[in-house]
């Protein structure tokens, strides 16, 4: 019990001040039952297969691609000195901690070795100079390290966790008195998947069964102790990812406990004021990333992903004990909203809400974040109805009228037949995909909605596969069936035919090299996000698998 007193200690000394902690009775409690539910990991040893050249190549995704150049034992047996910059390729996406031994050839070692190992996920990682580094996330994140070595023979084992599918190998100084060569270079590969699901129908055309292989393995190396957004980066627990994730476990592997810790783990570890962090940390003990701004919408998303744990398991247990951090979100909304129901959306992002959507700067995100709320509400007032709860949000039936008459006199063009958003009466991608996911939007509206988005101009589309899975519902809901089946196709499978091994977390058809971050090798090009076609292909598999 002494470490859930000092965990407990901790989170309560990162509030400020003596200020009233919302749920303080309860946050022990449930941080003790995510640590109760923590799975443990399977374990793998995975080994390289062969060696690869790096080849420029206009047609490659991000200009390069690996071409396999030798046996594995051209590199165990020969000087590291003869094959500085060799490239190890492990034939699969891995998430583990790699070791290595060096062995004498001939001398004495009389002087320390220094290797440096770069791994990558996909190949333009390793063909692209690190620096001088652009971009606006950490340069730490990339996946580079020196390695001092003071005596050879040695075995080596990087301390930091590395997810990747090909390792570069340079050496960058060592005594001209003796010679050594590497040897036994190994993964210990890590997920919280202890098998894979059961396969598609006989009958799934073969693009839809590869899609599905990626989405699970994405989705397997995303499945560490928590739900991780991306195991290279950021690699902690986002309720946007989680609810997605979660989905697609569902469907596949289902490890409810998995789910259950990480909606425990955020509960324990909200805010002051009771309103949820988008992201925590696990270690060196959980924690949340005090500071940042708060990310409305995930919040709001929480309470689905718990409605949608209790329809999928019936663990009625659990959501009760969760209920009254659920209820607390959905007070949320009423701060900015006007006398006509409509959420003012520019004043909340000025007093730092990050109201995310989708990552495109151009998006006007008014109409977006008027769906996600009325969204929330209406799973909010389900999850209360299974719970006997209804008496404590009775208000929301009121407030989802409201709102939705607000969103379809003031965003609704009907002589368009598309929802706008914003002063300059944006059409993009994500107010349909809201409007209709959200029920402002009839059926019909729905599907002329979406059509009209394939013809009309200066549509702003979506800016990654966050929201292309928002689009996919979106079609389903509205009975585009063929259209649904046709997206995911054309989106994911064309990843997979520029080379992925697990989906990326960005991913621009016309923009190879798209990066919310200023520059593409920090992207994670194993990202949850992106795992929901096993969600769509295994529970619609009227539409998928035939």
């Amino acid at each position: 019990m002494k470490q859930y007193f000092y965990l407990f200690g901790f989170i309560l000394s990162s509030f400020c001040g003596n200020a009233q902690i919302a749920f303080q009775a309860e946050r022990q409690s449930w941080l003790q039952k995510a640590e109760l539910y923590k799975p443990k990991l399977v374990e793998s040893e995975k080994h390289p297969l062969y060696l690869v050249n790096l080849v420029q190549d206009a047609t490659a995704f991000q200009g390069w691609k690996a071409v396999k150049s030798a046996p594995l034992d051209t590199l165990y047996q020969t000087s590291i000195k003869k094959r500085s910059g060799v490239v190890a390729d492990f034939g699969e996406h891995l998430t583990g901690y790699v070791s290595f031994s060096l062995q004498a050839i001939w001398g004495t070692s009389d002087a320390p070795a220094r290797l440096k190992l770069t791994f990558g996920e996909v190949p333009a990682e390793l063909a692209t100079p690190f620096d001088p580094y652009p971009g606006g996330l950490s340069r730490a994140w990339l996946q580079d390290e020196v390695i001092t070595v003071m005596e050879v023979p040695a075995t080596i084992t990087i301390p930091r966790r590395m997810a990747f599918r090909y390792v570069k190998i340079e050496l960058l100084g060592a005594s001209s008195y003796f010679d050594f060569r590497i040897s036994d270079l190994v993964c210990k590969a890590t997920t919280s998947v202890p098998a894979m699901p059961s396969a598609l129908a006989s009958g799934t055309s073969e693009q839809i069964a590869a899609i599905d292989k990626v989405g699970l393995l994405t989705l397997k190396e995303c499945m560490q102790t928590v739900y991780e957004d991306g195991p290279k980066r950021d690699r902690r627990l986002w309720i946007g990812d989680l609810y997605l994730e979660s989905l697609a476990n569902e469907y596949s592997f289902r490890n409810f406990d998995l789910t259950k810790r990480c909606l425990y783990l955020l509960a324990g570890l909200a805010q002051n004021d009771g309103y949820l962090h988008s992201n925590v940390f696990e270690t060196p003990e959980p924690h949340p990333q005090a500071g940042a701004p708060f990310l409305f919408d995930y919040s709001l998303l929480y309470n689905v992903t718990l409605k949608e744990y209790l329809r999928a398991t019936n663990d009625k247990e659990t959501a009760l004990d969760l209920w009254p951090i659920a209820k607390k979100q959905m007070e949320n909304p009423k701060k900015y909203m006007d006398p006509y129901g409509v959420f003012d959306a520019a004043t909340a992002a000025k007093n730092r809400w990050w109201l995310f959507v989708d990552w495109k700067n151009d998006l006007d995100r008014t109409a977006a974040i008027q769906g996600i709320i009325i969204y929330s509400m209406k799973n909010t007032y389900e999850l209360a109805k299974q719970l006997g709860k209804e008496s404590e949000v009775a208000e929301l039936p009121e407030m989802i009228k409201k709102m939705t008459d607000g969103a379809r006199k003031r965003m609704y063009d009907k002589k368009m037949g598309v929802f706008v958003s914003g002063p300059n009466r944006q059409i993009s991608y994500a107010s349909q995909i809201w409007m209709i996911l959200s029920g402002v939007a009839t059926k019909s509206e729905a599907r002329n909605a979406l059509k009209k988005l394939q013809t009309e101009k200066d549509v702003v589309r979506p800016g990654g596969p966050y929201l292309y899975h928002y689009y996919i519902e979106a079609l389903i809901q509205s009975g585009l069936s063929d259209m649904a089946k046709q997206a995911l196709l054309t989106y994911w499978g064309g990843m997979i035919r520029k080379g992925a091994d697990t989906f990326w977390e960005v991913y621009d058809p016309s923009d190879d090299k798209v990066s919310p971050y200023g520059f593409y090798p920090i992207n994670s090009y194993c990202h949850a996000w992106s795992c929901t076609p096993v969600y769509f292909i295994r529970k619609y598999a009227d539409i998928f698998q035939k």
